[in-house]
């Protein structure tokens, strides 16, 4: 199996592996608001994004330029981050502590999938990078993850 499919296919089991422990650990309205709220709002984001010109994924299959298993991943990442930041904290700052603690997983992975071709950032706004990603994709990752995990917050 090409490394690109192996990344594709880790990611999807990762993110169905997250979403079975919620299934059993977690209130079901919480399970359903984080997975699949959280999968429409990363969806639409990352739609937005790659209208726009700004990055450019390179796996298939995707829907309006956006991989399917990418939201497998967003959604692993926050609650992996949302669970931790729960064990310490609760309401809005538990929020914000997940929403740091995707971001910095992002901060650690992201240069990878560039450098291993998945992904390309191609424009977006000026301002500095992080080992080729742009800080507004740190920006998104933080305010994404702090609306995914808010979702949930009703729920527990």
């Amino acid at each position: 199996m090409p490394s690109s499919r192996r990344f594709a296919v880790t990611t999807v089991v990762l993110g169905l592996g997250a979403l079975v422990h919620a299934l059993l650990t977690w209130p079901l309205g919480a399970t359903v608001a984080l997975f699949a709220g959280g999968a429409l709002v990363a969806f639409v984001a990352e739609a937005v994004v790659v209208d726009l010109g700004w990055l450019e994924h390179h796996l298939d299959p995707e829907v309006l330029g956006v991989p399917l298993y990418v939201l497998f991943g967003w959604m692993a990442a926050v609650y992996v981050a949302f669970r931790l930041a729960l064990l310490v904290a609760d309401g809005w700052t538990a929020v914000v502590a997940a929403a740091v603690l995707a971001t910095t997983y992002d901060l650690f992975t992201d240069h990878r999938g560039v450098a291993e071709g998945y992904w390309t950032y191609t424009g977006g706004l000026p301002g500095p990078h992080y080992r080729g990603v742009p800080w507004w994709n740190f920006a998104g990752w933080f305010a994404i993850s702090a609306i995914t995990a808010t979702l949930a917050l009703p729920f527990l």
